[in-house]
Parts: structure tokens; sequence; C-alpha cells
């Protein structure tokens, strides 16, 4: 079992979030000092300016060039999309059998032997792309017995075909087992892979990960503002936007651009807004025009207009075009000639108003000694900045750097986490936005396929989604096994191993829910002590729940030690850390003061036997309180059991205050 934790490097010249998705994964910190840098007298590389090429040459391409036997056909039908090859008929039949595996997912178990079928047909045949859905039909236990040893299999030999899924999938499965020399190599690997598709991919290379719940509830206002162009608040925006207002357009060719907020990203309608802002006096979207041209996004490429266009917004005080004409300057494109002095002052200017993209081409221009004395020590301190910003190029630096010790000591887990992070921002990450639209329109169980696949390949919140819509929506048939439906015992042990990975990699409520399958034995045998592990790994993470759990084991002796001052410690720290757990923690301090006050009595039988009667009591509250009529009553009886407690406690105060008052004197007889 992996452990989460922090690592320890020192003073504060680094501080990096390894995790910075938001939900319930916590980050993961890096600190590092002076002891962490590596010898300075390492050999200078030649003056190679590839780290800049954040515009290449090459043509756009779309995702599923980067990642072969992408699902993209299927979700996202491309006319320039060249596969399945007529005369490779394994290609063939994998898309035959991948596009029934869909259609079958929202509980179709006929049509998902079928589809099980022709993949395992493809797979045999050689296929790589066969041979890893074949590792994803193992691995689930869909259509085919769970078993990890032949989902591995499956996926080693299609990543020996090229398969990029089944590599993150080993990489991911190394990476659980602290394997870390296996895992930074497909890692490394996969990140150098991602980082090519940040740059020529036509496809939107930011994919907002959601988590569509927040402990046990949907996450509605996250949903809401993924709806894409659907969603009623970009509706106002494109409507004022086409009345006129600069600022809209702004916005609307941001969505574009990016593909941000569930808006497929779309290249030419980016430019029409931009240019309409710019043509009402819209500073910012000069920027962005200066951007596309060098790209050469739904443009022809033109580097003297992306400069014009660069210089005009830098006048408007936009930082970060300094950093794009740095850029133009260190690579010669739109200028004279390079200009390594130039490009410098441009990027200084950049970092001195705290601009990631500064912040990196310094860190660039100093590790490669490009215009400057190579000065690893300070390379490192500006990829750190950078990285802390978000910046993805900056954890693929420091990651190499981890790996190769060129700057930095050697420290494969490290560079592992930070590859980890690059990897999973590639091309394949399309399947989180096909699975959010998915969940959007309906269709549970197509959402509940992709988030599988997803959490095979590691991401923490497709674990957290995929095990939430099975404990929400398992009983919709969306979980197939091995022979045709899910048991309720199978569905609740699938469930329990995504929460158990999630929680892995940080997930606090994912290990909550962990602790109470061991407690309760959901989809595991009940295990008290595993129980109090899962909590205590929750209550690390500051989950007041956990800490009410532990409280109440300690309270009862079930996995940890009977210890009632224990116990109240855990009641107290529930409450300092969420206000919101005030009555039940009363509750719980009441049966303490009862437990310590009335030890060996009935009425602790009373209280312990509660748990046991719950049930029946949950179901006499359904059927008979929730009478009309019957919650009025209930209500009277409690406020008379009410009265006669209070006039109990006040007889025994007044009997203690009576006990307490001295004697009085006998008056003297004379």
């Amino acid at each position: 079992m992996m452990r989460r934790g922090t690592h320890r490097i020192g003073g504060a010249l680094l501080l990096i979030a390894l995790l910075p998705l938001t939900g319930f994964a916590r980050p993961f910190f890096f600190v590092l000092s002076e002891d962490d840098l590596s010898e300075p007298n390492q050999p200078s590389p030649a003056d190679d300016v590839s780290e800049f090429d954040d515009f290449p040459e090459a043509d756009s391409q779309p995702d599923y060039v980067f990642d072969p036997g992408s699902w993209s056909p299927i979700f996202e039908p491309d006319t320039n999309f060249g596969n399945p090859n007529p005369s490779d008929e394994g290609e063939i039949i994998y898309y035959s059998g991948v596009k029934k595996m869909v259609e079958a997912s929202e509980g179709e178990s006929r049509l998902m032997e079928e589809a099980a079928a022709e993949i395992q047909a493809a797979a045999e045949m050689g296929n790589p792309q066969g041979q890893s859905a074949m590792g994803f039909l193992y691995s689930m236990g869909i259509a085919r017995e769970r078993n990890e040893g032949k989902a591995f299999l499956h996926h080693y030999f299609a990543s020996q075909g090229g398969n990029m899924q089944s590599k993150l999938a080993l990489a991911y499965t190394y990476y659980r087992r602290e394997m870390h020399d296996m895992a930074v190599m497909l890692y490394s690997e996969l990140a150098e892979v991602a980082m090519n598709s940040f740059l020529i991919s036509k496809d939107s290379p930011v994919i907002e990960p959601v988590r569509i719940h927040i402990g046990a509830e949907e996450n509605k206002e996250a949903l809401r503002k993924s709806r894409g162009e659907e969603d009623e608040d970009f509706q106002i925006l494109e409507y004022q936007a086409q009345k006129g207002n600069a600022a809209a357009m702004y916005k609307i060719g941001i969505f574009y651009y990016f593909g941000l907020r569930g808006v497929r990203r779309d290249h030419a309608k980016a430019l029409r807004w931009f240019s309409k802002a710019v043509e009402r006096g819209e500073p910012r979207s000069m920027e962005l025009l200066g951007e596309i041209y060098a790209r050469g996004s739904g443009v022809e490429r033109n580097y003297t207009k992306a400069l014009e266009w660069l210089t005009l917004a830098s006048r408007h005080q936009l930082i970060s075009a300094y950093n794009g004409i740095g850029y133009l300057y260190a690579k010669g494109y739109g200028v004279e000639k390079r200009n390594y002095t130039k490009a410098k002052e441009y990027f200084d200017k950049a970092a001195e108003n705290e601009e990631p993209g500064g912040f990196y081409n310094l860190g660039v221009m100093y590790l490669k000694g490009l215009g400057v004395k190579r000065d690893l020590k300070k390379a490192t301190n500006y990829f750190g900045h950078a990285a802390n910003a978000g910046q993805p190029k900056a954890y693929y630096q420091l990651a190499k750097m981890f790996h190769t010790g060129v700057g930095l000591k050697k420290n494969l887990p490290v560079a592992t986490a930070f590859y980890k992070l690059v990897a999973e921002r590639g091309p394949w990450s399309s399947l989180s936005r096909w699975a959010l639209q998915s969940y959007l329109k309906g269709d549970i169980g197509k959402s509940f396929l992709l988030y599988s696949r997803m959490a095979e390949l590691g991401y923490e919140v497709a674990q957290s989604n995929a095990a939430w819509i099975l404990d929400k929506y398992g009983e919709r048939s969306i979980c197939l096994g091995e022979f045709g439906f899910c048991t309720d015992a199978e569905r609740h042990q699938r469930a329990h191993g995504l929460w158990w990975r999630a929680s892995e990699q940080g997930n606090e409520h994912a290990a909550l829910l962990i602790g109470d399958a061991y407690y309760y034995g959901r989809g595991t045998e009940r295990d008290y002590e595993r129980a109090a592990e899962a909590y205590m790994h929750a209550k690390s993470q500051s989950n007041a729940q956990a800490m009410f759990n532990l409280g109440y084991m300690h309270e009862h002796g079930q996995g940890l030690p009977l210890d009632l001052h224990l116990a109240k410690r855990y009641y107290d720290q529930a409450l300092e850390v969420d206000p919101a757990a005030k009555l039940p923690v009363s509750l719980a301090l009441a049966s303490l003061w009862i437990r310590r006050n009335y030890a060996n009595t009935f009425i602790i039988d009373v209280i312990d036997s509660l748990p046991e009667v719950y049930p029946m009591v949950d179901e006499w509250v359904e059927n008979v309180i929730l009478e009309e009529g019957n919650a009025t009553i209930l209500t009277l009886f409690l406020c008379l059991v009410t009265v006669l407690y209070l006039r109990e406690r006040q007889r025994r105060h007044a009997a203690v205050q009576q006990q307490q008052q001295p004697p009085e004197e006998a008056p003297l007889v004379r």
C-alpha cells in the first residue's frame, strides 16, 4: 500500500504542489534546499533552443496521432480520420468491438459479450489496441474474469506495440508498487509525448478535471459550469458579446481558444471573437492574437504579425506579452536575428510581474547557458516558481533534473511524481471530457465506463468519480461483471477497489469510505483494525467524520484500545475541524459521560445495543412516525421526556447542594 506523506527536502527554495486538482485530494508538497542541488561542474549542453519550442514548425495534429487506438473516432468523429485502415483487419475489428462496448455500457450484457469477443479477436491477431482494451476488461472484470495478471500481460504486449494508454496503465502499476525505476522510464516517455501534444495538438490541451461529487452528494455547481455552450451563463455571455460587449467577446474567445468549462476548442471561433474584441478596443485580445499568429492556430502562421500584436499588447501593460516577445527574440522569429540579450530583458520583465512563462524561459536560459552564464541553481529556482504557478513544462523540466541528476540530486520517486503530473495531461486525458459530457447527458453507464478506463490509468479524480457512480447508480444495472450484471457483492467490491486507489493518492473522502467498508463489511470482510487504519489516514487529512469515528471506536474498543480519554479527544477535534458536527459530538460526549458515571448498568447495555436496533428504528420511523399525525404525538412525547429529565436533574442537583452544606450548630443551652 502506498502511503501519502510529505517528502522533506529542506528549506524554502522550492515549494510545489504535486496534486493541484480541486476536491478532496490534498496537495503533496516538496520543499527543496541547497543540499539537494547536484554538483555545479556539469558539462554544458550544446547551444540548443529546442526547449523554447512553444510555437514549433510542425503542423497541428489531432489527438489520435499521439494516442494510437484513441476512442476519439467514436466520441468525436473526424472526417480526416484515416483509421481503421481497410487493409488492417485487426484495427477494423478493434474499433467495431470498442463501439459495441460503449453502446453496451448502459446495461446491454449480451452486446458487451459480443464486444469482448471482437476485442479479443483483435488482440489475438496481434493488434496492440485490442490487447490494451482486453487488459482493461480483465482489470475491471467486464465480460471476463477479473484477473490482474492477465490484465498486466495484455497491457505489456500492447505497450510493446506502441499503445500509449497501456504504457500509462503499466506506469501506474509500477508507481503503486513503488517500483520507481520502472515507473520513471514509462512516465518520462509519456510526459514527452504529452509535452509534444501541448505544442502541436489541434485538440484541447486543457482538460479540466471535474469531480462530479462532493462527499456523498453530487457537485451540482461544478457540473453546471461544465455544460459548455448549453450553460446558461455561457449563453448570456454570448448574447452580450453579440450585442457588442468587448469584454464578453474576449471571454468567449478565451473559452473557445483553450476549451474551457466544457466548451469544445475551436481556434477559428476564438480568432473571430478576439478580432471583434480588438476592434472595440479590448487590449487583452491583442496578446492572444499574437499567440494565434505565432502558433498558426486557425490562421496562416505569421511571426511578423505576431510580434506586432504582442508589442501592442505590451504597451497596454499586459505582462505575459513580454514573455511572447522574448520568445520571438530567443528563436529569431519575426525579428532580424536571434538576440538572447533582448530575449532575457523581456523574460525579466515578465518574471518581475510573476508571469509563469517568464520564469520558465529564464529557467531554460540558465539551464542551457543561452546568453547567460550557466547557473543550475538559478534555473532550478525559476522552474520552481513556474511550477508553483501551474506551468506543466516546468514540472517536466524539474522531473528531468531529478531523473538525470543534472542540477538536482537524482531522486527517482520525486521525478516519477513530476512526470506523472505531466503525463496525465496528455491527449488520452480526453477521456475525462467524454466521461463528463456523457454524465451531463444522462448516459451514466457510458460515463462510468470512461471513468473506469481512466481509473485504470491512474487518474485519481476518475477513480473517485467511478466509485461514486457505482455507489449512487449501481442498482441501475450499469455494472457489468463476468457473467451479465454485477451482483451486489461484485458491485461493492469494485467500488471498494476504486475508492482504495483514490485513497492511496490522497483522497480523504475515499479513505473515509474505505474505513466504512471495513467497519460495516461492505464489499469486503468486516475488519475493525483496517477500518481504524483507513480512518487514521482520513484523519491525517483533517477529516472531521474520521475523527468522530475514531473516537467512537476508542469509546467501544473496536479495532482500537478502549480509552475514553482518547475518545473524548477525537470527539473534541472533530468539533474543532467542523463546527457543524456540534449535535453528534454533543450526543457522543453525553454517551461518554453516562459511560463514566453509570458503568456496568443496564443504561450502558441500552446504548451499546443502539447500532443493532438502528435498522429497525429506521424502518419504524419511515413507516410509523412519518404517517400523518404521528409526528405530532412523538414531538409531544419527546417534550414530556425532556421535562422529566430536567426535573430529575434539578432534583439531583438540589440533593448534592444539601449534602455539601455544613450542619447547623445547635443552640447553646444555658
